[in-house]
């Protein structure tokens, strides 16, 4: 089956998961994915990037991009990304990187808000890696890995074309990791895994997210 067909395929598992409801919270419980199921199931890396990213500016390019079963992941760092919506947390005095604006936005418009929303930044299309490419679009579902924690997000925002590894407030915060932007962050260690075509509308809709974020990964486990 071709790539394409085997992400439809996906997706329609998730949405016959989701209309027999047995979705249930990633906190609900017996039956939710655990972390270490996740790494497991993603075995060794299938490279699909053109090369290596790096986790910081003038860093190393050291982390590929791959992919198994339509599902894209890489593990990288944790970078506090603060943009958008501007709060008590995140504004230009606390984040000297402050962008008032996010890439993907509201129903209504408006920016993300990075200091309640689990979003991950994706970078921008470019020869190393072009998300959209891989059927992903802003709203897709992103687990994020760390620490025997599965945070659900979405992809939010884009960033620099050649760094990985990046997060907002709310997903650090989320996973355990201090989220403050400028001293806050993971060194390594995080795993994201994208789901293409599982896109959460509204793309502030946490909840939907954490419900596709479940069946998906939980069909994930279930493909063989």
């Amino acid at each position: 089956m071709s790539g394409t067909g085997r992400r439809r395929a996906f997706v329609v598992v998730v949405l016959v998961a989701l209309t027999l409801g047995t979705v249930r919270s990633a906190t609900a419980g017996p039956g939710a994915p655990t972390a270490a199921e996740l790494l497991a199931r993603l075995g060794t890396c299938a490279q699909v990037s053109h090369g290596l990213f790096a986790t910081d500016d003038g860093g190393p390019a050291t982390v590929p991009v791959c992919a198994r079963d339509g599902v894209v992941s890489w593990r990288a760092d944790l970078d506090v990304d603060c943009d958008g919506r501007p709060g008590s947390a995140c504004n230009r005095r606390t984040d000297p990187w402050f962008q008032d604006d996010t890439a993907f936005h509201r129903a209504d418009g408006a920016p993300l808000d990075a200091e309640t929303l689990p979003y991950v930044v994706i970078p921008q299309n470019s020869p190393v890696f072009a998300y959209s490419r891989h059927g992903i679009a802003g709203g897709d579902v992103v687990a994020v890995v760390y620490r025997g924690r599965v945070v659900y997000a979405v992809f939010g925002d884009t960033g620099p074309p050649g760094i990985v590894g990046e997060a907002s407030y709310a997903t650090a915060r989320a996973l355990g990791i201090d989220p403050d932007p400028r001293t806050g962050g993971a060194d390594a260690g995080v795993t994201y895994l994208v789901f293409p075509g599982v896109r959460v509308s509204p793309v502030d809709s946490h909840a939907r997210a954490v419900r596709l974020g479940t069946a998906a990964t939980r069909a994930f486990l279930e493909r063989r």
